[in-house]
């Protein structure tokens, strides 16, 4: 039975065979006007048919993936050298664990080192450390690998992360190289998406892209939509029906733009029925500080706003005066304005092993000041946050499993351990605190300000 036909009611198609068998005798005119009539109908119903199957053929989307919801940064920029990626093999080159070379004592470029006791040797490669504390060698994984982005994204399902926001670099976009690796990651998160039920969007970062309006444009055409077919996904995040795009990096003091060609850009991708989001200054809505002055419009020309926030705060003391004196404003402000808001969370945040500085920078408290960062949401009725970040080792921000103690990095190298404020949390401690976090937000219930994840889980007990 051919598609066309597949599901037709056996009525209309044993007619039909009857009728091209010859079995009627249609020699006065009445009866062939009957045949005619019928013949007409049957195409009608066979029509409409071929419609409704067309129609099922086209993918729908949710319309509410963001507000309301746990979105985490996933970098997804970690090359080893040999990896089988363009830059790790095409290039030979380390990035990210370090400045080109292998990471070495005194040659790298991350704080906190990643937990990959679920890789095999097939999936990480040998550094120059020494062994670990463990005695086991001191490997680290590769972001453009099925087995890793599969693995990260389990993660997200498991420990409730509701979506990934895919950062894309301009700077990495305009070499050949560095973009080829890009849009392979973007594919095996998008397949790790599908399989797990997670969703991700692009979020660009205009940092040192001096031609972003022109280039990002192409790149969201040419490469996002028709060669990747991202958007087509059935992962891939909707808001209001409307695919979503971020743009990281409109009013900083340090990135090169002005507001006529930022608002160009955002009607763009508005015309494209995208619903796009900005990742904006701490203080956008006042344009002062790290904001520059007379860009309130560009703000408010987004869909949703998502104020960065990393290390404006350093201690809970902190953050709870940034809630009262900033983010409570911001709500309001955004909903007289019907502007989306999305705050900005992070665990914590040290860099000594790449830019130098004190280490343990902003101490993370085992876990209380990443918690009362999300408990002054919900105090100020907030149920979604954008979490800085899933996998950025370099920062010291990272939430995805990490090494808990001396045991797990390398003995010839510092790198901040789970245990630096002197309390022992299991591997995975901060995303079951985002786990908790994310159900707290969506719950009806006032919050507990007294961290409520266990410092270590039972054995075998899963979080989801």
């Amino acid at each position: 039975m051919s598609n066309l036909t597949a599901g037709c009611p056996a009525g209309i198609l044993s007619a039909k065979n009857f009728y091209a068998a010859g079995m009627f005798e249609a020699n006065n005119s009445e009866l062939r006007n009957q045949m005619n009539v019928f013949m007409f109908f049957n195409r009608i119903v066979l029509g409409f048919i071929l419609i409704s199957t067309m129609i099922s053929q086209v993918p729908t989307f949710a319309s509410n993936d963001i507000v309301g919801k746990v979105v985490a940064g996933y970098q997804g920029w970690f090359a080893c050298a040999g990896d089988g990626s363009p830059v790790g093999s095409g290039l030979n080159r380390w990035v990210h664990w370090s400045g080109g070379g292998a990471p070495s004592p005194g040659h790298q470029s991350f704080e906190i080192w990643p937990d990959t006791r679920e890789w095999n040797l097939q999936h990480t490669y040998q550094t120059g450390y020494a062994n670990l504390g463990n005695g086991e060698p001191a490997r680290l994984y590769a972001s453009d690998d099925k087995f890793t982005v599969d693995t990260h994204v389990r993660w997200m399902r498991e420990y409730g992360i509701d979506c990934a926001a895919l950062q894309r670099f301009g700077s990495e976009l305009q070499d050949s190289v560095f973009r080829k690796q890009r849009d392979q990651v973007a594919k095996l998160l998008q397949n790790a998406s599908e399989r797990n039920g997670r969703k991700f969007y692009i979020m660009y970062d205009i940092s040192g892209w001096k031609d972003f309006s022109t280039q990002m444009k192409l790149d969201w055409t040419d490469i996002i939509t028709r060669k990747l077919k991202l958007t087509s996904s059935k992962a891939y995040a909707h808001q209001d029906g409307k695919p979503v795009v971020c743009i990281w990096g409109f009013g900083f003091g340090d990135r090169d733009a002005d507001p006529a060609t930022c608002i160009d850009l955002i009607g763009w991708f508005k015309q494209r029925g995208c619903y796009v989001i900005g990742g904006v200054p701490t203080y956008w809505r006042t344009s002062d500080r790290d904001s520059k002055p007379g860009f309130l419009p560009v703000y408010e020309a987004f869909n949703m706003v998502q104020p960065w926030t990393v290390g404006r705060y350093s201690n809970t003391r902190e953050a709870n005066l940034y809630a009262q004196e900033t983010l409570t404003l911001d709500r309001t402000f955004c909903a007289d304005h019907h502007l989306g808001y999305q705050p900005v969370v992070f665990p914590g945040f040290s860099w000594s092993n790449w830019n130098g500085g004190k280490r343990n920078a902003i101490p993370r408290m085992h876990g209380d000041f990443l918690w009362n960062q999300f408990c002054n949401l919900k105090d100020a009725g907030i149920s979604t946050a954008y979490v800085a970040m899933f996998d950025e080792f370099d920062e010291g921000t990272a939430i995805a499993k990490a090494a808990e103690d001396k045991s797990m990095i390398p003995t010839n190298q510092y790198f901040q351990t789970l245990d630096a404020d002197g309390v022992h949390v299991s591997s995975d401690f901060y995303l079951r605190v985002v786990h908790d976090a994310a159900k707290m937000l969506s719950s009806h219930s006032r919050p507990n300000h007294v961290l409520p994840t266990p410092f270590t889980r039972t054995k075998g007990l899963s979080p989801e």
